[in-house]
């Protein structure tokens, strides 16, 4: 690698996972690593965990990112608070603030902790002050009514904490097909299809050569709040919640009424799911569970947030969602602190499921080509990044429009946050940036 000065750092927050590249003059890039315990980890998983620990005759709030963060929840030694997926609030005018323990903390304040820690074990190598700090955004910010101003200020007072308010931001579909072009020998047009935890996005590029230096035209972008977490939130609510509750009732001043869904939608969507236990939630659970006709189910419910089972069941969800993408069936097993939920899931069932999230996911794929002015015949290639990418409804979609010769795939952590870094590198690196107010 270079000098400093001559390096640029790319950047992937992603909902569920972040990664970190850096790149140098000649277009070498490489992730920075992590080292936890024996291994040696490029990606760091976009996770928190908050506990209280005695120092003297006073408390004080630790805080660990990435996997330590799971490591220090697994061991469960404190009174901690667990949170995974808070990108998911980047956008969200109603998320404010959370309180941790004795702190309050607003998105940028979560988000700024989270890098510190992910810096802390990053080394020395991971230099905010270099030239070219390039980071990576959704098209779209996820949840309901995005605001895409508020997300960007929030961004930049979390990286201008750390030093770089300097920093660029860029679509991460157009980070992905920087990494894609390069294998590229001839000019062609380019979907870029980047399905992350909390976004879809789809970026249609350009991409020609000339004197053996590579060029790229954005011809048009779309994006969607829909991706892995909106798939885990259809297995959930399907699966988990009507043996937690879901759809019983309680008597109240004489009447039966139903229990009210909100809790249900909260407690299926991973950001909103680490947030119930800080909230007035669990009291409403515990005075409903007194008054419900079958209470068990809506203990049940309790148990998982007050003994901070949603890691496991995001880690169960996920491992059913992956097993569907190579099997017709598969079983469903989340087990903790006695709440015991089996389950026989056929992919068809979960096909079933998600099919309005895949016709709006189709639809925003085609918002992207009129955006550009071309046709699907006028794609050359589409390049799929992304776990959910895997999903074989999704991947269907792009074979039915595109044609199974026409689809490739990368590396589905790296390949955002490792265009970003080239796009650091490159003649104009502020041509590529995203400006808004």
């Amino acid at each position: 690698m270079s000098a400093p000065n001559d390096l640029s750092i790319g950047i992937d927050f992603g909902t569920s996972n972040t990664v970190v590249a850096i790149a140098d003059s000649r277009g070498n890039v490489e992730a920075l690593t992590f080292e936890h315990g024996e291994n040696a980890l490029k990606v760091y998983v976009t996770a928190l965990c908050f506990w209280d620990e005695r120092h003297g005759n006073g408390l004080r709030t630790e805080v660990e990112g990435g996997p330590w963060a799971i490591e220090q929840f697994l061991e469960g030694l404190h009174a901690h608070r667990f949170i995974q997926s808070f990108k998911t609030f980047a956008g969200s005018a109603t998320f404010q603030e959370t309180r941790i323990f004795r702190e309050r903390y607003r998105f940028e304040d979560l988000l700024s902790t989270f890098l510190r820690t992910l810096a802390r074990h990053g080394g020395t190598r991971l230099d905010w002050g270099v030239r070219n700090v390039v980071i990576g955004r959704p098209v779209q910010f996820a949840g309901f009514k995005p605001d895409d101003d508020l997300a960007m200020q929030r961004y930049r007072a979390a990286f201008g904490k750390l030093g770089a308010d300097h920093a660029r931001y860029v679509y991460e579909p157009v980070g992905a097909a920087f990494f894609y072009a390069r294998q590229l020998e001839h000019d062609s047009t380019v979907l870029v299809a980047d399905f992350g935890g909390g976004t879809s996005d789809f970026s249609v590029m350009r991409f020609s050569r000339r004197s053996g230096v590579l060029r790229a035209e954005p011809l048009g972008h779309s994006g969607i709040g829909i991706a892995g977490d909106a798939f885990d939130y259809r297995i959930v609510d399907r699966v988990v919640s009507p043996r937690l509750g879901k759809g019983g009732s309680y008597r109240s001043m004489g009447k039966i009424l139903a229990i009210p869904n909100h809790y249900y939608a909260n407690f299926a969507r991973w950001n909103q799911l680490a947030m119930m236990k800080g909230s007035g939630d669990l009291k409403e659970l515990r005075e409903l569970a007194r008054v419900a006709l079958e209470p068990e189910p809506l203990e049940k419910f309790i148990d998982i947030i007050e003994y901070d089972l949603g890691f496991a069941l995001y880690r169960a969800v996920s491992a059913t969602k992956v097993a569907l993408s190579s099997q017709d069936e598969t079983d469903f097993h989340f087990h903790g602190e006695g709440v015991d939920i089996k389950a026989r899931i056929a992919r068809a069932d979960f096909e079933s499921w998600i099919a309005e999230d895949v016709n709006r996911i189709a639809q925003t794929v085609d918002e992207a080509l009129a955006n550009a002015g071309v046709k699907p015949g006028g794609i050359d290639k589409v390049f799929l990044t992304g776990g959910t990418s895997f999903v074989p409804a999704i991947r269907n979609l792009f074979v039915e429009r595109f044609g199974e010769e026409r689809l490739a795939s990368g590396d589905q952590f790296e390949s955002i946050a490792y265009g970003l870094a080239l796009i650091g590198q490159t003649e104009d690196p502020g041509r590529w940036a995203i400006h808004t107010s």
